[in-house]
């Protein structure tokens, strides 16, 4: 299973158009927040879920939330935009919650830098699409999920993708 993993796109759709041309066909898409709409337009161009999580900069509506656990491929994903977990300063705490939630894998975004932590639980952060703060290209991760096997990561920097 090949999952799509975006944050902080802060109403840059075509930085969202960019990684949905770049992924060519994911099986799923997850939106770590800064901004639910983008979420909801990113739904409108993908024929495969998206789940979303609302960040900092947004007001949960309908099916967003703070956080939310997503299984798939055997694996279960605590996701979060993280502003609540202090992630600026340390991932302890969002490791926690994942682990709370008996999730092997946690993601979230906030910090717009690209951040991987083996784990367990494994813990991504794959950056902002369009506000990057770690290069000047935007960002997003690609990971491939089987049952039994350790994710395997793509980080992916998109040219353009600024505002």
């Amino acid at each position: 299973m090949n999952i799509g993993i975006i944050s902080d796109t802060h109403g840059n759709w075509s930085a969202v158009d960019n990684a949905v041309s770049i992924a060519q066909k994911m099986d799923m898409w997850l939106h770590l927040g800064d901004c639910t709409p983008d979420a909801e337009y990113l739904q409108s161009l993908v024929d495969v879920p998206v789940y979303g999580v609302a960040g900092n900069c947004d007001w949960p509506t309908g099916d967003t939330c703070y956080e939310r656990v997503v299984d798939a491929a055997g694996h279960r994903i605590f996701m979060t935009h993280g502003h609540n977990y202090g992630v600026r300063y340390t991932q302890e705490y969002v490791m926690e919650a994942a682990e709370s939630q008996g999730a092997d894998i946690a993601l979230y975004g906030h910090t717009h830098v690209v951040e991987y932590l083996p784990g367990p639980p494994l813990v991504l952060n794959p950056g902002s699409a369009s506000r990057p703060r770690d290069e000047d290209r935007g960002s997003f991760m690609i990971m491939e999920l089987l049952i039994n096997v350790e994710p395997k990561i793509t980080v992916i920097r998109m040219a353009n993708s600024r505002r």
